[in-house]
């Protein structure tokens, strides 16, 4: 299995939809199983207003990929919280696998949509050589934030894992993977597995090269984006995309992509 998380940094990129044919050609070429994607806005309140597919990021990539040839991706999102003033932003999953079930719900103390710590998750159970595996799209918060404390929103979120079952997290965690007894050691404390760690070929892995919003007193690299398995599965590869070596610059983050042997 192919996959790909990435967060788009949605209608705050210059020339974005000159990045989205990279993103979108990208997704034909590498033919992902699944892609994990936070910061999927739609603009404009869209839901107050006239809402139309091009408003909706998510739906102009799908668009993107139907004029590429590539129809085989069905997209599920859900809002997370209001942004950058205008903006409805959320996260979302595209699988070219059949999507058998679908949840969201919220991990952060907060739902309130004009509050932009607000952190929705979503969850697509998709079937893999006749077995069902969990697939959650996550964008959460900081370690040090005492709003919304990161181990909190963690808690929150394995509570809807279903342990019989192989699930998949994957996404922009904001934490550095290289910080020891924060965010990352958390996650592993709860029986979590790194991909990165268990690829048998690698790169330096990192995602966010500097400041970013979120991150404005950052002054050095970080790896951020992970993708997480409740098991300890085998993985062929775990590669830094979008970084401007492999693949131009799309979005304020690189995006992560594995292949896994399942």
């Amino acid at each position: 299995m192919r996959l790909l998380t990435l967060n788009c940094h949605a209608w705050q990129e210059e020339d974005q939809l000159e990045k989205m044919d990279i993103l979108a050609e990208t997704i034909v070429e590498r033919s992902y199983d699944v892609i994990a994607l936070q910061e999927v806005s739609i603009k404009k309140f869209a839901r107050y207003d006239n809402v139309t597919s091009e408003d909706h990021y998510g739906e102009v990539l799908l668009k993107k990929l139907e004029a590429l040839g590539c129809s085989d991706y069905k997209m599920v999102w859900t809002f997370s919280h209001h942004s950058y003033g205008w903006n409805e932003e959320g996260v979302a999953i595209l699988s070219r696998v059949p999507i058998l079930d679908v949840d969201e719900f919220f991990v952060s103390r907060t739902t309130d949509p004009e509050k932009w710590k607000s952190r929705a998750i979503i969850r697509a159970a998709i079937e893999w050589k006749g077995e069902e595996i969990d697939i959650y799209s996550c964008h959460t918060g900081w370690w040090s934030d005492k709003d919304e404390p990161f181990p909190e929103q963690v808690d929150r979120l394995m509570e809807k894992i279903d342990p019989s079952r192989l699930s998949i997290l994957a996404g922009d965690f904001n934490n550095d993977a290289r910080i020891k007894g924060e965010g990352y050691t958390y996650l592993l404390e709860q029986g979590l597995y790194d991909t990165y760690s268990l690829a048998e070929n690698k790169d330096k892995g990192i995602t966010v090269p500097g400041r970013i919003a979120g991150w404005s007193q950052n002054d050095h690299a970080l790896r951020i984006d992970y993708i997480l398995a409740t098991r300890a599965i085998e993985v062929s590869s775990s590669t830094v995309i979008f970084n401007g070596q492999n693949k131009p610059i799309i979005s304020d983050h690189y995006g992560v992509e594995v292949e896994i042997n399942i």
